[in-house]
């Protein structure tokens, strides 16, 4: 059994609890727009890294639902969020859920996601007290640092606008909060807190999560203009289309030369909606000149590698049981992926 599968059998579990939370009630026309990124499901990889975890630390699944459940809402409501902010066009193959509703009411029933989400953190809270909070404290201090994120992305995209202001570092700065910690470290920090465990175990998924939440997020960016729009269920070159840093983007502009420089700037300084087909294939081509793909993957594998150096070198602290290699397909999964 790997990752994915190992999703497949716990996907019914957290989607129940989901839709046990945000029920259709009244007014139905407002509870079903949040429902609707809910209904159409992601990926899971979040809620699959939360009970695989407490799994592997020992604990039951029906005592992980809630919070593999309180992780996956997390993300239906923010991706609501960040699709308006962005206005994409599609989300898990279908139309953003602004362009369905308009964006005043996808924003607002946003809310009802993030109210429930809170609701099931305390009800966890007052099944489990102790472990009940600190599992609250983890999932708050998670989500700050993730808007955090958001906030110092949403920055530079629509008032900095200016690559000569950007670097590498800014992009992992952006990552590490909206991508390693949220995507997968955070999770992991879930599954084991909900087992019972603290301190040096957190430290360890810490120190194994955070080089494959980079390896993720650059594979992402890559996906993002070389996947296949079926599979990865998002329209090829929305990075560039929003302005996003990207590894691709960031190596270019440092190669290019001062003309191209300054086209690449004017081309960012735009809102989206005013950006042309040719002048995302001017940036696709200097990507392509300057073999910011090629950059990116193999960056992309140092942090994989990274990844599984830090599983290899804390193998020992792990429980020997039938979890213990889902972890590192679990980390392989994250960045060998076509979605």
């Amino acid at each position: 059994m790997n990752f994915k599968e190992y999703i497949e059998i716990h996907r019914p579990s957290i989607y129940a609890k989901i839709c046990e939370y945000v029920p259709m009630a009244e007014p139905k026309a407002h509870h079903q727009i949040m429902r609707d990124y809910i209904d159409r499901q992601g990926a899971y990889r979040r809620p699959g890294l939360v009970m695989l975890t407490g799994e592997l630390f020992g604990a039951k699944p029906e005592d992980l639902v809630v919070p593999a459940a309180a992780e996956q809402l997390s993300e239906d409501w923010i991706l609501m969020q960040d699709d308006v902010e962005d206005d994409s066009e599609l989300r898990r193959g279908k139309p953003a859920i602004q362009r369905i509703y308009g964006w005043v009411h996808s924003f607002n029933a946003s809310n009802t996601g993030q109210m429930a989400m809170w609701r099931m953190l305390k009800d966890y809270m007052v099944k489990y007290p102790e472990k009940g909070n600190r599992l609250f404290e983890k999932f708050y201090h998670m989500l700050e640092y993730t808007v955090e994120g958001q906030y110092v992305e949403n920055q530079f995209i629509h008032h900095t606008k200016d690559l000569n202001q950007a670097s590498e570092a800014l992009y992992y700065r952006i990552l590490d909060s909206k991508t390693c910690y949220y995507t997968v470290y955070g999770p992991m920090q879930l599954g084991a807190i909900a087992a019972g465990q603290k301190g040096e175990t957190l430290e360890v998924l810490k120190e194994i999560g955070q080089p494959a939440g980079v390896a993720f997020q650059i594979v992402d960016d890559i996906l993002d203009m070389t996947g296949d729009e079926k599979l990865f269920g998002k329209k090829n070159f929305g990075d560039l289309y929003e302005g996003k840093l990207t590894l691709m983007v960031l190596h270019a502009f440092e190669s290019a030369t001062p003309e191209e420089k300054a086209k690449m700037n004017a081309i960012y300084a735009k809102k989206r909606q005013d950006k042309t087909k040719e002048e995302i294939d001017f940036l696709r081509e200097l990507i392509d000149k300057y073999d910011g793909l090629g950059y990116a993957r193999r960056t992309a594998e140092v942090y994989g590698n990274k990844a599984k150096a830090a599983v290899e070198k804390h193998k020992d602290k792990f429980p020997l049981n039938g979890f213990t290699p889902l972890v590192m397909s679990a980390m392989e999964e994250l960045y060998i992926r076509k979605k």
